[in-house]
């Protein structure tokens, strides 16, 4: 018999199943689609490690909490620790000395001592203890981890209110939260072979700021930071555009690559972009994961747990 039901199959929902069964407790997950896949704003993820970067327009317990999530996402999956490289056009140098004085844990460095193909940017800032993951690859061992504990998702739909004992809701926008929002992402994934980076790359812009991950064999993944907007709207033309020329001006070789995936999906996040178990009774909500999903996943299922099972109520648990 399960200790909790935990409805979505998101990163969330997955990792704080993971969570929950490797301190002893057997969780049931309950998705209404049957598992990870392109309905879920996980499947469209960048899979960057990158608390500090992020801490230029984040709030310090992201940093602090997200500072972990590379080693435990090593329990799952492999992790990439190559650090993260922060470049700007040269009419955007003032864009790097901003973004040099609001985050920590970077140093200058030349583009083209740590990627060859970068050489003809003249300076950046390097993150060396940053990491990234493959999304797509982690919500695939997230499931061979739990299936090797006898757990798997059952095709289901349910509201905690359709369930007895505790529930973890980990829906997203799904979930009735006062105060929860979409922040709409897009991306897509280039095939240029020519090209060879290593480490995730974020050409920062006044307008139009971009980065791109390495997925191997080619493969590059291009994302936009955030957008405000709750479109689900297939991404249009001009976001294409936007997105692409952005590449190009990284390298204008990106000019040549194949488009292999287009894609954008509805982000859950609150008024401080800070995510949080809200409890209501015996439903705590595992929401707000903004753009940080694989950042703060593992914070946030920690937290949950230690809440179950303890009591402990952590910085990011908040009583309804």
């Amino acid at each position: 018999m399960a200790d909790v039901t935990i409805l979505g199959a998101g990163v969330a929902g997955l990792f704080a199943a993971h969570e929950l069964a490797r301190r002893g407790m057997t969780p049931r997950i309950l998705d209404r689609s049957g598992g990870p896949g392109a309905h879920g704003c996980s499947w469209w993820a960048g899979g960057m490690l990158a608390p500090y970067c992020e801490g230029v327009s984040a709030e310090p317990i992201v940093v602090h909490l997200g500072a972990q999530a590379a080693e435990k996402w090593e329990r799952i999956t492999p992790v990439t620790r190559r650090g993260t490289l922060v470049v700007a056009l040269q009419r955007d140098q003032a864009e790097l000395s901003r973004f040099a004085r609001r985050s920590l844990g970077h140093q200058p460095c030349a583009p083209g001592d740590l990627e060859p193909d970068l050489s003809h940017h003249r300076n950046g800032l390097f993150f060396p203890t940053e990491a990234h993951l493959d999304p797509r690859r982690a919500l695939a061992d997230l499931l061979a981890a739990l299936a090797a504990r006898g757990i798997a998702i059952e095709r289901a739909e349910a509201a905690p209110e359709d369930l007895d004992g505790t529930v973890i809701d980990a829906r997203g926008l799904a979930a009735p939260l006062p105060g929860l929002r979409g922040v709409r992402g897009e991306m897509a994934v280039l095939h240029a072979p020519e090209i060879r980076l290593t480490r995730p790359v974020r050409l920062l812009h006044p307008r139009h700021p971009l980065y791109i991950v390495p997925r191997g064999d080619g493969l590059f993944m291009l994302g936009a930071t955030q957008i405000e907007s709750t479109s689900r709207a297939p991404v249009t033309a001009r976001a294409a555009l936007e997105l692409l020329s952005a590449a190009y001006a990284l390298d204008p070789r990106f000019g040549e690559a194949g488009i292999v995936e287009l894609g954008a999906d509805l982000r859950p996040a609150f008024a401080d972009n800070i995510p949080r178990v809200v409890v209501r009774g015996r439903v705590l909500h595992l929401n707000g994961l903004f753009r940080h999903g694989y950042l703060m996943a593992p914070a946030l299922a920690h937290q949950a747990a230690d809440f179950l099972l303890s009591g402990t109520k952590g910085e990011l648990v908040h009583e309804d």
